[in-house]
């Protein structure tokens, strides 16, 4: 199948759905939060429903949010990065996804599925998907990361041999902080610039991996969710979300984006966390619970 003028149709309508099916879920597991939904308006063109979950029982906070925009041109910076789509209109879609939790034994998660397409009157469409997602927990267990990248891997499956492998190197890569030399954390599926198979392979890929995510992170939150905990985990836990801050703050591509192409601000940063702490030079000590987190924050093979 080929890319057509339904085709975006399509991915929108997959995307809204779901939008729909992951505030489901979360609600269903937090018992008491629901999500309030922002639907907004981009003055240069598009828009998008901007649903957080605040204050919950099982999330501190959380957001669940699907965007449509589109312009004439792109930002400069987007341009500059991509010579080929200088003087295209453009279509950008998506849902992103970022839960942080209460309980410092559930770990924080990301997700994002998107869609890319840039037409030029008599001459053919650019076009890719992107997407993927990432674990990052505070006090982790060796079982929940080994069923998170089996869940990636088993997706990746039908889209051949190679493509876990891939995608997890690219996500080990892309959530990595040069400046402090570790991974954001244990890492999943990382793809961007996806147009190599045909529209629909490239389609039920993106697919995949939206409904995997919840497949992958819904079942550790039901395990780990009444874990007990005091003050010193809740301590921890928001000094780690530091880290989490200056990823998508300094690094982080779709933030840069959404921020250079006039997005929604409020919406581009539900990422960040309710709470987050940065000491000077802290260090856990050593042989502690919390020190055990760094043999995680370097790539490694989980299955």
């Amino acid at each position: 199948m080929t890319y057509t003028e339904s085709s975006v149709e399509d991915v929108a309508t997959y995307l809204l759905d779901l939008q729909d099916r992951l505030c489901g879920a979360f609600e269903a597991s937090d018992g008491r939060a629901r999500f309030h939904e922002d639907a907004w308006d981009r003055p240069e063109g598009g828009g998008g429903r901007t649903r957080v979950i605040q204050d919950g029982a099982v999330f501190e906070k959380g957001g669940v949010n699907f965007s449509h925009v589109h312009g004439t041109e792109l930002p400069a910076a987007a341009s500059a990065r991509r010579p080929e789509l200088a003087g295209r209109s453009f279509q950008a879609l998506g849902v992103s996804v970022v839960m942080h939790p209460v309980n410092p034994y559930v770990p924080t998660s990301h997700a994002n599925v998107r869609f890319f397409i840039a037409e030029k009157e008599g001459e053919p469409p650019v076009w890719w998907f992107g997407g993927g997602f990432d674990l990052t927990p505070y006090y982790p267990f060796e079982e929940d990361c080994r069923f998170w990248h089996e869940t990636a891997r088993d997706l990746c499956a039908p889209f051949g041999d190679t493509v876990y492998a891939e995608h997890k190197r690219w996500c080990d890569e892309y959530f990595y902080l040069k400046h402090r030399a570790e991974t954001r954390g244990i890492g999943g599926l990382f793809f961007d610039d996806l147009n190599a198979w045909d529209f629909e392979t490239c389609f039920a890929y993106m697919r995949a991996v939206g409904d995997g995510y919840l497949a992958a992170y819904r079942p550790i939150v039901e395990k780990r969710k009444d874990h007990d905990y005091g003050e010193r985990e809740i301590d921890f836990q928001r000094y780690r979300r530091g880290r989490y801050v200056e990823f998508n703050l300094v690094y982080d591509r779709g933030t840069l984006f959404g921020l250079q192409s006039g997005g929604r601000t409020e919406s581009i940063l539900m990422s960040l966390p309710a709470v987050a702490h940065w000491r000077y030079d802290w260090q856990p000590e050593p042989g502690s619970p919390e020190s055990r987190l760094a043999e995680y924050l370097q790539a490694r093979e989980w299955v």
